[in-house]
C-alpha cells in the first residue's frame, strides 16, 4: 500500500434548487463584491443574470466576466484579471463547466500575486492563499470545484499548461442538479464520460491509495449506471444529480492520486487542434484502455461492471471486455469514432489532412510526456509508446 494523506477542507453543498443559497454563502463567509466568472452560452440562456440578481437582491454588488471560450487561453485569463481589478470585486463566483472554473483559479492566483499565469506553471508555486472562490458547477464533467488545478492554453507554444496547487482549490462548491438540465446532449456525454474517466485513471493509477479508491469507486458507480439515461433525458433531476455527484467525488478522486496516460495525451489534442477536452479523452480512452490492460491486476472487471448493462464474473472475465464496453457505451451517447472524426468535427477551416494530422504526431507526443500523469499511468510509457497510441486512435 501507498503512503497517503489526505484533507478535504472545502465547504460542498449539494441539492435540488441549492442556488438559492449563494448570497447566504456569499454574505456570511467571503466578500460583499462578486466577480461572477461564465461563458457565453450561459449568459444568452439567462443563468448568468439569474444567478447575479440572487446576490444583488442580497445586497451584494455583482461585475461579471462571460468572455470565456472552451479551452480558455492565457489572454483570457489577462483580460479577466484586468477586469476584476477593475471592478474591486473581493470574492469570485465561478459559474460553468470546467473552462469559467480553469480561469476563476487563475485569476485568483494573478488578481492577488500579479504576473502572469505562466508563471505558476507547474506544482506549489502559487505562494498563499488567492482570492476567495466560490464554485458552482454547471455540467457533470470537471470537477474542477474540489480538484487543485487549472488548466490555461499558452497559444505560444500550442500547449497546455497546468497550475497545481492546493492554495486554488474553492472554498465552496455548491452542486445544483437543476443547472445541468438545459445542457445538449452532446455536452453532456462529454463531460459525463470525462467524468468518469477522471475516476477510472484515478482507479488504476500507481499512485492510488485507498482513500482516493473509495472516491474513485463510488464516482464510477454512480456516472457508469446514470450516463445513458443522463444523455437521453437531461431533465432527469435523479440522474443529473448522481452524475453531478459522481463528478465532485471522481474530482477529488484525481486530486490525490492523478490521472495516467488518457489525459497526459488529450492536452496536446486540445491545444494543437482545438477539439473539446471530454471528447478528446473519450476518444482516446478504449485505445489507451487496450494498451494498459497488460498492467491490469483485476481493477478492469470493477470498471466494467460500473458501465455495462451485462455483468461479468471474475471467472469469465477478460480486459478486452472492458476496451468493447467502452466502445460500446461511447458509440452509445455520441461520442466520435476515432481522433480523426473529432479533430475534423472541431475544425472551424475546413477538414484537416491526414498528413496534418500526421505533421503534429511528434510534437503532441513531446508535450504529453512533460504531463505528471505518464509517471503513474500503470503501464509505463516512452514517447515512441505515445506516437503509437495516437496513431492507433486516429
Amino acid at each position: 500500500m501507498n503512503e497517503f494523506s489526505f484533507s478535504v477542507p472545502q465547504n460542498i453543498t449539494v441539492g435540488k434548487g441549492s442556488l438559492a443559497k449563494l448570497p447566504e454563502i456569499a454574505k456570511k463567509s467571503v466578500g460583499s463584491h462578486a466577480f461572477l466568472m461564465s461563458g457565453p452560452h450561459l449568459e444568452k440562456m439567462g443563468l448568468v443574470e439569474k444567478a447575479a440578481n440572487s446576490l444583488k437582491s442580497a445586497g451584494i454588488a455583482v461585475d461579471t466576466f462571460t468572455d470565456i471560450e472552451g479551452n480558455p487561453s492565457v489572454e483570457t485569463v489577462d483580460k479577466a484579471t484586468a477586469a476584476f481589478k477593475e471592478a474591486g470585486a473581493d470574492f469570485i463566483v465561478a459559474f460553468g463547466g470546467g473552462s469559467p472554473m480553469d480561469v476563476a483559479k487563475a485569476v485568483g492566483v494573478t488578481a492577488k500575486y500579479g504576473g502572469s499565469i505562466t508563471e505558476y506553471e507547474g506544482a506549489h508555486k502559487v505562494p498563499g492563499p488567492i482570492i476567495p472562490l466560490i464554485a458552482i458547477p454547471t455540467t457533470a464533467g470537471t470537477g474542477s470545484e474540489v480538484t487543485a488545478f487549472s488548466v490555461i492554453t499558452d497559444h505560444s507554444r500550442d500547449y497546455k499548461l497546468t497550475v497545481f496547487s492546493y492554495e486554488i482549490l474553492p472554498a465552496y462548491a455548491i452542486l445544483d442538479a437543476e443547472l445541468l438540465t438545459t445542457a445538449p446532449a452532446s455536452v453532456a456525454a462529454a463531460c459525463g464520460i470525462d467524468a468518469f474517466i477522471h475516476a477510472e485513471e484515478a482507479y488504476i493509477s500507481t499512485a492510488a491509495s485507498p482513500f482516493s479508491d473509495a472516491m474513485a469507486e463510488k464516482a464510477m458507480s454512480l456516472i457508469g449506471k446514470n450516463i445513458r439515461r443522463f444523455v437521453a433525458n437531461r431533465g432527469d433531476i435523479e440522474a443529473a444529480e448522481s452524475m453531478l455527484v459522481g463528478s465532485l467525488f471522481a474530482g477529488i478522486a484525481f486530486s490525490f492520486a492523478r490521472l495516467g496516460n488518457v489525459h497526459a495525451m488529450s492536452h496536446p489534442v486540445s491545444a494543437f487542434f482545438d477539439v473539446p477536452h471530454g471528447v478528446a479523452n473519450a476518444v482516446l480512452l478504449p485505445v489507451i484502455a487496450e494498451y494498459n490492460a497488460l498492467a491490469d491486476h483485476g481493477r478492469y472487471l470493477t470498471i466494467y461492471n460500473d458501465i455495462s448493462p451485462v455483468p461479468a464474473y471474475a471467472e469469465e472475465f477478460e480486459p478486452m471486455m472492458l476496451v468493447d464496453a467502452i466502445h460500446e457505451l461511447c458509440g452509445e451517447i455520441g461520442i466520435p469514432a476515432n481522433l480523426t472524426e473529432a479533430i475534423n468535427n472541431a475544425s472551424k477551416t475546413g477538414p484537416v489532412s491526414a498528413e496534418e494530422i500526421e505533421n503534429k504526431i511528434e510534437a503532441m507526443a513531446v508535450d504529453a510526456m512533460k504531463s505528471g500523469n505518464i509517471a503513474v499511468n500503470p503501464r509505463s510509457s516512452r514517447q515512441c509508446d505515445i506516437e503509437m497510441l495516437y496513431r492507433k486512435a486516429l
